[in-house]
């Protein structure tokens, strides 16, 4: 499967959490870094862009990633706001970058 999915921290983080103080309330680059570190560390394949990251795999190893990730945001704000879409498609791998060639190819075939 692969599962594209974003995360955003709201609200006051509490006073214990690392990111208490942590300055620009509006910026969430460092809790975003934090689930794409969780992700990029899962061995996975997976893919970040500038509102997602796509993560393929079994369903168990998948969302044991997204909740994991879920948790390293949750640090920075009282809750967490999760976003997933997921294509579920037994029996298939290599989907992450398969996807991408296979649209490739049928524009490339609009050109000639």
């Amino acid at each position: 499967m692969i599962v594209a999915f974003s995360l955003a921290p709201s609200g006051t983080p509490s006073a214990g959490s690392p990111a208490a103080g942590s300055g620009d309330a509006a910026s969430v680059h460092n809790a975003v870094a934090a689930a794409v570190k969780v992700v990029r560390e899962s061995g996975l394949p997976n893919r970040t862009s500038a509102m997602f990251t796509e993560i393929e795999g079994d369903w168990d190893e998948v969302m044991d990633v997204v909740k994991r990730a879920t948790e390293a945001v949750a640090v920075y704000g009282s809750r967490v706001s999760l976003v997933l879409k997921a294509d579920i498609r037994p029996g298939h791998a290599g989907e992450l970058n398969g996807k991408i060639e296979r649209l490739e190819g049928a524009l490339e075939s609009l050109q000639e």
